[in-house]
């Protein structure tokens, strides 16, 4: 059998192990087992344990130690060999190796050089099964050189101009490190301007005068002898053009000077690497290093692509400004070409690496020890992988294969050596070598051929310790050959398991993911192969976990005061725990002050330094825990009234007394912060029906700490507490464990059950289900019951699934039926459900309404009678009854396919109803139909009717044209809604005077079949405003409003132009001062009456102007008032057309005094037209209807006055 050790786990549930579990470990590499009763009689190969690294590189000043452990049973010899030959360490007497070691140490210290013992070291470690060699270990000394002696010649550069400030370090062993300083030892500053190369060299982009210095020093450091070498300073002065010049001026020629400008810029130009591309060569694992630095003017900026491809995300790095790309962990998918691009303002070159990755050779699978008993058959394997491919060669026992003695039992195949049929003299220990030009592997592997019995090497009876809901591992170490095969037992062998999931390691350790109280007992391991069997027994017992049910609390004390901290453990009655109090995770000071008792730590006379974090440690010996608190002191303060808030949540919640509908539960309340708690809420919560939804289950007295709970049947219960004070509820408390209560039948029914019919051959039977917290039980259906209630019919009865519906079919139309709906669930039916009567499917009415005749109220209501259809020929619930009804076309209305139907719809069993809203002289139809729950019955034949003449609109427009000196010409458009036969129009008009005067309103009649109509023998520039509206039989309609003026006399032109030359008279003038004089006394006496608080009588102004036309609407009459619209008001108010001017302001504000001068004239602002004629501003109140007369309660307007004397 070929055995090898697994690190991974299998997984195996205990369901499906009946008896036993059992695990059959297939391992294809098994260590012996160290042990000391092991390795009395057991024999092993030798196997390297440690050795030095292949490439050793050694500090001269110390003792060399090449090292090589080595163990195997019996213990094995070592020897060496140097540059592959013996190396005799007796005959050199600074050589020793150490006792039960192969480790050579090499004391040069003393005397010696360690350039004498450079060379390639090979240990070997050999004892009767075998030998085992290390690598080939190649010792090399560290070395340091000095600089060589070189005069360095100051350089002088122009400002801008690039510069490689070279370093070029010794070499040494290994490679030194590089960095630039000055004489203080402080390194140079670098920038995307300024930086060192990978060689060490410094790179300057564009030098500038503030690089000028005397101390530029390379420093090399070798880390192996810790010293650190320099180069000598290097000065560098960078000039300006001007100081170049004068330079220049003092050893030249005039001819020679450096033109005014500094420097000059330039694009970028590469510093390194050299010419437009380059090849790079690194080995797999590596880091790859890729540099550009270049020169320009300005500072060119560095990019890096890789053609075809994109830079590893997580493993790319940007070093030295940009200008070094960096990548770890190379592998060969990073071989490629990859561009570094330098821009600049001026431009932009770029320069292409081809990377190409290598690889020395590396394990696929490296070869692993091999234990077998005398019989089996085995495989060691060694695969490796490289760039060039690398080449596998074998040994054994450090002598390549090819020249060792033979085995029958082993058969090499390339990378693979194949054993059959071992017998104890094919142990051996094999050396894999893989290797290519860039390196090799060396791998150690033995077979051990043993015959040995199982043994179990966890000590017998070993008692294993866990807490609940923690991971259990019981260890069953073993070993033998063949490999044993391991069985677990739980307490008397051949009794079943019956928890979830065990896990099983391929060591024989079995774990127990998630340990509870009932885990506990004896557990058996056995071990068995071919030649015998061993066993052994664990005890495993599980601790309840320690808990810290109160813990310490935040608290701010004053100096000098009291404080307490209080923190109460429970913890598992078979551990003792140790409660510690730490002060800032530090023992408490040793201070009497600082006091503990059982539950709580004391400070008294607290000070400043008291403050801090005060923690409570609870252990036992399989678990701990803490809790913390932070003390802050303040300084005295008067004592401040205590804070209140809503209280802590309840904790430790626990379920006792445990039957099939109660159970107790018990808390600990949490603090009252200063207010006592009142009461306390207990909600659960369903987990197997609503998880997540709380409901209210309880409440209970504030003096209460326990509640016995009803419960309800299959149940999933699991309890929180809230506590209540008079601030307010607390957040809830912890959910308590879950309990599942046993099923019982239903014992509720479901509710709003209903019976009706979709379909008129149908009965639909729906009900609102009950929910799983009702259900009581698994299995939750519903048994649903029908017969007719008119008929001796029997119950049908049908159970159907946990559904809110049921559809019954082939019912007849509109037939009452008794249905009930009864729960039942696994255990039973739930009591007998009501019975609720319900109606198969409706159809459409048969009959339509008789007699329907209407009789018409007035020109827009009618009034519509018919008889009731009988109630068999419905067949449905009667809704009501519908009349549609529609207006007759007339003659060029009749080619329209669409006619617009109105419907006016009456609920329940009425038989009149009012058609409202009807056009005047209209010839309409209508018909009824019955309504039910399926839609309408048949119409009735329809009955047409007339409504009689109502009246008119106002005329659609009214226009004044064709003003003259004493006509007005009146144009319009008959009313859009004439509702009648117009008989005639009513043209009523009235002149206005210079003060808003109203004059005689006059009164004119005009056949209606005109659409034009003069005035004339009007007075010459005067305005009117005309009122004008239509008549039917039935009366006048709405009117219609304008105003217009005549036009101006021309001889009154004249005779004011004459007047002009009369105005420069003395008299003339003598007259217009008295007038003054009078307007300013009027003035005077205006503004006087007005500071006494005096009214002029505006209400009878406004009563003066009423419209004689507006008649008082009767409240009794019951006819239908008309509404006057928006647009009639603002047709009064319509601005003059022709040459007219609109007042600027027609309004009044609100805050304006009732007595303005406006409203009496003494406010108006005269304007002249062109022709001379005077227009005034009206006033801002809204305007009444004209009356006759021009009698004015108004004083005369100064202003108007004088324009009528002139």
């Amino acid at each position: 059998m070929q055995l090898k050790i697994m690190p991974k786990k299998k997984r195996l549930p205990a369901g499906r192990v009946p008896l036993i579990l059992f695990l059959c470990q297939m391992i294809s590499a098994l260590e012996v087992p160290l042990d000391p009763k092991l390795l009395e009689d057991l024999v092993q190969p030798p196997t390297i344990t440690q050795q030095s690294p292949k490439d050793y590189i050694v500090d001269p000043r110390e003792n060399i130690v090449i090292q090589c452990e080595a163990k195997g049973k019996p213990p094995p010899s070592f020897s060496w060999t140097r540059n592959g030959t013996h190396f005799d360490i007796d005959k050199d007497p600074l050589v020793t190796m150490r006792p039960g070691s192969g480790t050579l140490v090499i004391n040069i210290m003393s005397e010696g050089k360690a350039e004498t013992y450079e060379g390639i070291y090979q240990c070997t470690a050999r004892n009767e099964r075998g030998a085992a060699i290390s690598n080939n270990i190649v010792i090399r000394p560290s070395r340091s050189p000095l600089w060589t002696k070189e005069k360095l010649e100051p350089i002088t550069l122009q400002n801008g101009q690039p510069l490689v400030l070279p370093c070029r370090p010794p070499v040494g062993l290994p490679p030194a490190i590089i960095f630039w300083m000055d004489n203080s030892f402080q390194r140079l500053p670098q920038s995307e301007r300024v930086s060192q190369g990978l060689n060490g060299d410094l790179y300057f982009s564009n030098v500038l005068p503030e690089d000028t210095r005397e101390d530029y020093i390379c420093y090399a450091r070798f880390n192996h002898t810790q010293t650190i070498q320099q180069k000598q300073p290097i000065s560098l002065k960078v000039i300006s053009v001007d100081e170049l010049n004068d330079t220049i001026a003092a050893n030249l020629s005039d001819t020679e000077f450096y033109g005014a400008k500094s420097s000059r810029e330039r694009p970028p130009t590469f510093l390194t690497p050299e010419g437009n591309a380059s090849h790079k060569e690194e080995l797999r694992g590596n880091v790859l290093s890729l540099e550009c630095i270049a020169e320009g003017l300005p500072t060119p900026i560095i990019y890096w692509i890789k053609e075809d491809g994109i830079l590893p995300t997580n493993r790319t790095f940007y070093r030295n400004f940009k200008k070094t790309l960096q990548i770890i962990q190379v592998s060969e998918s990073d071989s490629g070409n990859y561009q570094c691009i330098a821009k600049n303002a001026l431009g932009a070159i770029h320069h292409t690496i081809s990377v190409t990755v290598k690889a020395a050779p590396y394990w696929i699978m490296a070869p692993r020890n091999l234990v077998l008993s005398p019989g089996e058959d085995g495989t060691l394997i060694c695969r490796a992988y490289g760039n060039p491919k690398p080449r596998i060669s074998w040994l054994t026992n450090g002598v390549p294969i090819e020249i060792a003695p033979d085995d029958p039992s082993r058969r090499i195949d390339g990378d693979t050596i194949i054993f059959s049929n071992v017998q104890e003299r094919s142990s051996a220990v094999y050396q894999c070598n893989a290797s290519n030009e860039y390196g090799y592997l060396l791998a150690n592997a033995f077979v051990n051929v043993l015959a040995e019995p199982p043994r179990i090497l966890t000590s017998e009876n070993t008692l294993y310790q866990v807490i609940a809901n923690r991971p259990a591992f019981l260890d069953c170490a073993f070993f033998g050959s063949p490999l044993p095969t391991i069985e677990w037992f739980k307490g008397a062998k051949g009794s079943a398991l019956h928890e979830d999931i065990y896990v099983l390691h391929e060591n024989g350790t079995l774990e127990i993911p998630v340990a509870q109280k009932d885990s506990t007992g004896t557990y058996t391991c056995v071990a068995r192969n071919k030649l015998g069997i061993a066993k052994n027994e664990v005890h495993l017992e599980v601790k309840d976990p320690t808990r810290i049910l109160k813990q310490p609390e935040y608290a701010i004390v004053q100096r000098g005061s009291t404080v307490s901290f209080e923190c109460k453990v429970k913890h598992d009655h078979t551990l003792i725990a140790t409660v510690t109090w730490l002060k800032d995770n530090g023992a408490l000071p040793n201070d009497e002050r600082f006091t503990v008792d059982k539950d709580h730590l004391v400070v008294t006379d607290v000070r400043d330094d008291d403050g801090g974090t005060y923690t409570c440690a609870a252990n036992t010996t399989l678990d701990d825990v803490s809790a913390s608190a932070e003390l802050s002191v303040v300084a005295p303060t008067p004592t401040p009234a205590p804070i209140y808030d809503v209280p802590n949540p309840p904790f430790d919640l626990e379920l006792t007394n445990q039957l099939d509908k109660s159970v107790q539960l018990s808390w600990t309340p949490g603090d009252d912060n200063n207010s006592p708690i009142t009461k306390f809420v207990i909600e659960y919560e369903d987990a197997m029906h609503e998880a997540g939804l709380w409901h209210h289950q309880a409440e209970v007295s504030g003096t209460q700490t326990t509640a016995q709970l009803k419960l309800s049947p299959y149940v999933n219960y699991s309890f929180r507490v809230m506590a209540e004070n008079s601030i307010g509820r607390s957040l809830p408390s912890e959910g308590s464990e879950q309990y599942l209560t046993k099923a019982a039948e239903p014992d509720k029914n479901p509710t709003a059950v209903e019976g009706l019919g979709s379909e008129p051959d149908n009965l639909v039977i729906t009900w609102k289900p009950l929910n799983g917290f009702e259900s009581n039980g698994p299995g939750l259906q519903y048994r649903v019951s029908w017969r007719q209630r008119d008929g001796d019919d029997e119950w049908t009865s049908v159970v159907v699934a946990n559904v809110s519906k049921y559809i019954v079919s082939g019912t007849p139309t509109f037939v009452p039926y008794l249905i009930k709906v009864q729960a039942l669930n696994d255990v039973g039916f739930a009591p007998e459900p009501a019975v609720v009567m319900g109606h198969s499917g409706e159809d459409l009415p048969m009959v339509a309404p008789g007699n329907v005749h209407v009789n018409v109220l007035n020109s827009t209501l009618a009034e519509v009678q018919w008889d009731s259809v009988p109630l068999k020929s419905i067949r449905g619930h009667l809704q009501g009854y519908r009349i549609y009804y529609w207006k007759a076309q007339s003659p060029s209305q009749r080619n329209r396919r669409h006619v617009e139907k109105k419907i006016l719809t009456f609920q329940g069993s009425k038989t009149h109803g009012m058609l409202p809203g009807l056009e005047p002289f209209s010839h309409y139809s209508l018909n009824v139909r019955v309504v039910n729950g399926k839609g309408e019955g048949p119409a009735s034949p329809d009955r047409a009717f007339s409504t009689p003449e109502g009246v008119p609109s106002a005329p659609s427009s009214l226009k004044i044209v064709n003003p003259t000196l004493d006509s007005l010409t009146l144009e319009w458009d008959p009313p859009s809604h004439p509702n009648g036969v117009l008989t005639e129009y009513t043209l009523k008009y009235q002149p206005i005077n210079s003060t808003h005067e109203l004059g005689p309103l006059i009164d004119l009649k005009i056949p209606a079949n005109k659409t034009r109509w003069t005035l004339k023998n009007l007075n010459f520039s005067t305005r009117y405003k005309f009122y004008f509206y239509a008549q039917t039989s039935a009366g006048s309609g709405s009117q219609i409003t304008e105003e217009a003026i005549t036009t101006m006399d021309e001889g009154k032109m004249a005779m004011a132009s004459r007047q002009v030359d009369i105005a420069t008279q003395g008299w003339f003038i003598g007259l217009m001062c008295a007038v003054a004089l009078l307007i300013l006394i009027l003035l005077i006496v205006c503004f006087i009456r007005r500071n006494k608080g005096g009214k002029y009588p505006v209400k009878e102004k406004e009563d003066a102007h009423a419209d004689p036309e507006i008649q008082p609407m009767k409240e009794d009459d019951g006819t239908f008032g008309e509404y006057r619209s928006l647009e009639s008001d603002a047709e009064d108010h319509k601005p003059l057309k022709k040459g007219s001017r609109t007042p600027s302001d027609r309004t009044v504000k609100k805050e304006d005094s009732d007595d303005s001068l406006v409203d009496y004239g003494e406010g108006v602002n005269g304007q002249f037209n062109e022709d001379g004629s005077f227009i005034g501003q009206y006033s801002g109140k809204k305007e009444k209807e004209p009356v006759e007369g021009n009698e004015s309660s108004e004083a005369p307007s100064p202003v108007n006055a004088m324009n009528s004397f002139v």
